[in-house]
């Protein structure tokens, strides 16, 4: 190796990290804005309003910061396709269920739900070719749900359960994997993640505000006050940094290290509802949490594993 090809090597052996940073910082985003849901209903939110505007913000933030870098959104039938699929499954159908869940279920249990999408995405990556089998991916995986499904099983047999919101919330993990593998699969040429990434919150905000038309629904935020305003604000940011971690994750880490998203909100989200917030910690909390961490350990290191060889071919 000649001193032209070892910054290139360090460069490989190292390709990994990006998609570990991207996936802790993004679920810890998850975890925290899951908990703002909870609180904006406090102060008086409605969940679908709390949701379009911050969508709204974000789509601005990150439309902004698209056009600084010279990278708009691109235009054309396939784009679009792709924005207002990818809204509908990954952002407005899946926050609007886990939003208007949380002053039912609780913060901490939709954060944990959202650990759920790992199984469903790998086995589809499986069957579309997507992934090769692996055996620390699926251990991983595998980890993961089991701890995620301790904690469901022990909430479903809570005598104050309510059965239809955490039926309703199961929903939104099935929605989460189907935009995984969507959004690989239908990926438009050339396009970067920063770009496709307002195109996608623009699509989501548009849903949205459709449907705040519709009668006993509401878009109106209490104008008076200074925290709604000021937590919508801070969840537009929060907004904007988790999709675009999760566009760049979606690029360089794949379908299935992308759904260990949710496992590492689980995480994060928590802890936060039961110290911040105030919540009964979930039982069964230690085992499931460990076996979460485990997972995303499993599959990120199983990803290394399988980058080595393409890296030497």
């Amino acid at each position: 190796m000649d001193e032209f090809t070892k910054p290139y090597e360090s460069r490989r052996k190292h390709a990994w990290l990006i998609p570990f940073i991207c996936l802790l910082a993004g679920g810890a985003l998850i975890g925290i804005s899951t908990n703002l849901a909870k609180y904006a209903g406090e102060i008086g939110l409605g969940p679908l309003a709390f949701l379009f505007w911050s969508i709204t913000g974000a789509a601005i933030i990150l439309l902004a910061v698209a056009l600084l870098r010279h990278k708009p959104p691109p235009f054309s039938a396939r784009s679009f396709e792709y924005y207002f699929v990818a809204a509908l499954v990954s952002v407005a159908g899946s926050n609007l269920i886990f939003f208007s869940a949380v002053p039912h279920v609780g913060a901490g249990f939709v954060a944990l739900i959202i650990a759920l999408p790992p199984l469903l995405t790998y086995l589809g990556a499986l069957a579309l070719r997507m992934e090769r089998f692996q055996l620390f991916r699926a251990f991983g995986v595998a980890a993961a749900l089991v701890g995620a499904g301790i904690l469901a099983a022990r909430k479903f047999s809570a005598p104050d359960a309510s059965v239809f919101w955490i039926l309703l919330v199961l929903c939104g993990p099935v929605l989460l994997a189907i935009g995984n593998l969507y959004r690989t699969l239908r990926w438009p040429d050339n396009a970067s993640p920063d770009a496709l990434a307002p195109g996608m919150l623009i699509a989501a905000a548009i849903m949205l505000g459709v449907l705040g038309i519709l009668p006993n629904l509401s878009l109106t935020v209490p104008l008076g006050e200074v925290m709604p305003l000021g937590l919508i604000i801070v969840q537009a940011f929060i907004f904007a940094g988790q999709f675009l971690l999760l566009f760049l994750l979606q690029k360089t880490g794949g379908p299935v290290l992308l759904s260990l998203l949710g496992s590492v909100g689980a995480v994060v989200g928590v802890p936060v509802a039961v110290f911040l917030q105030g919540e009964t910690p979930p039982d069964g909390l230690i085992l499931g949490a460990s076996l979460i961490a485990l997972g995303v350990a499993l599959v990120t290191w199983g990803g290394i594993k399988m980058a080595k060889p393409k890296e030497q071919s």
